[in-house]
């Protein structure tokens, strides 16, 4: 029997009330939201070492981005040990010169350069002016690749200037959100995300409250040239790092806060295990040089968004009715300077933490990136990259 014509208007009626509703308390609860809430140590298993990080002298280092851009997301260091590289709101790629403290400009992923430079919103321009995401360089060749969100998979040579386009589709279905990268440093295999096929980077927030699971892990084979599929079916994969040896590579998942263990060699290639939970939303992972693994937490998991999270139609409701990524970005600056480091083992043990609940000026952390002596924090929102010391305190190398 039909469902009469009226019932069914009013039903949609009352969802759309309804998400109306949850539309406003959004607003309301990420304005009233308390900065973020480092996880209990007592809580996470096995022996951490947790350091509250205070502000000292000359330990903390900001780096301004210039001509209006936004955004260094990740880093990368060149063979010789030059950098860091990080890509920037305005398609640019610009490397740090430490003699002269100040950034310069490398490589560019688009040749349509018109109207990208400047103070102004990048993200109306960077489906044309690219935005590079995910670096890293084939330290055997000096080539940096790069995961650029709407062009695809790109490398450019050791002297910059315009990025070449290796890959923007796996199995005959597009990239949609190219993001994170990693360099197996034997084979040269580039292993990338791309996290949905049906949101771009200007509507990333949608991708997590949709429950969006259209994200992809690939790689990237340099000598064929050939891109295949690992996973598919993922929700919002992003950052990616191989292990030391090559025995396998983990990723994370934003929409879900876990972290996965993809094993490529050994008699377990092919598994793949969840490692970790996190508390809050993970973006990129980095491998430091004894093998362990930096992940930067953008910001927190509370119980609102878990609720969105876990029914999609109230999601897929929010972004038909409101731009759920322009009113988060809107409202970042009201929810305080946050931020999050975890350092885990191969395993998934926690082996460090660090937070910016103390004064640290970091916010909306994407990237902790260790290089000596080092940690080099990356934002998706800040106009400036962070140089912060290592504890001597600190199990580091």
């Amino acid at each position: 029997m039909a469902i009469p014509i009226i019932f069914l208007a009013k039903a949609m009626t009352t969802r759309l009330l309804i998400s109306s509703a949850i539309a406003a308390l959004f607003v309301a609860i990420f304005i009233a939201s308390p900065h973020f809430i480092v996880p209990n140590i007592h809580q996470i298993k096995n022996e951490t070492l947790f350091l509250e990080r205070e502000n000292q002298e000359n330990s903390t280092v900001m780096m301004p981005i210039s001509g209006g851009a936004v955004g260094p997301e990740s880093f990368a260091f060149d063979g010789g040990g030059g950098g860091p590289y990080t890509g920037v709101s305005d398609g640019r790629i610009v490397r740090w010169r430490a003699n002269e403290s100040r950034w310069v400009d490398f490589a560019v992923t688009s040749p349509e350069r018109d109207g990208c430079e400047g103070s102004h919103d990048h993200s109306q321009t960077e489906p044309i002016c690219g935005r590079p995401l995910g670096l890293g360089f084939n330290e055997k060749t000096g080539d940096l690749y790069i995961a650029d969100a709407y062009l695809g998979l790109q490398v450019v040579g050791p002297n910059g200037g315009l990025s070449s386009p290796l890959s923007t589709e796996v199995n005959g279905v597009a990239f949609g959100f190219t993001n994170s990268l990693d360099i197996d440093p034997d084979s040269g295999t580039v292993y990338f995300t791309d996290s949905s096929t049906r949101f771009t980077r200007r509507n990333h927030i949608s991708v997590i409250i949709t429950g969006d699971n259209t994200g992809r892990l690939m790689k990237f084979d340099v000598k064929t040239r050939k891109t295949s599929l690992l996973l598919n079916n993922l929700k919002f994969p992003n950052g990616v790092a191989v292990s030391k040896d090559g025995d396998f590579l983990v990723f994370v998942e934003t929409t879900t806060c876990r972290l996965f263990k993809l094993w490529l060699k050994t008699p377990k290639v092919g598994n793949v295990e969840v490692i970790y939970q996190f508390p809050g939303f993970p973006d990129n992972v980095k491998r430091n040089e004894n093998g362990e693994f930096w992940v930067g937490i953008n910001s927190r998991r509370g119980k609102f968004l878990e609720w969105i999270i876990s029914n999609p139609w109230i999601g897929n409701t929010l972004v038909r009715v409101l731009d759920v990524t322009k009113i988060y970005s809107c409202l970042v600056r009201f929810i305080g300077k946050t931020g999050l480091g975890i350092k885990l083992d191969g395993i998934g043990n926690v082996v460090e933490v660090l937070d910016s609940n103390k004064g640290k000026r970091w916010k909306q952390v994407s990237e902790v990136n260790q290089r000596n002596e080092n940690l080099w924090i990356g934002s998706v929102t800040m106009s400036y990259v962070v140089k912060d010391k290592i504890p001597t305190t600190s199990s580091n190398s």
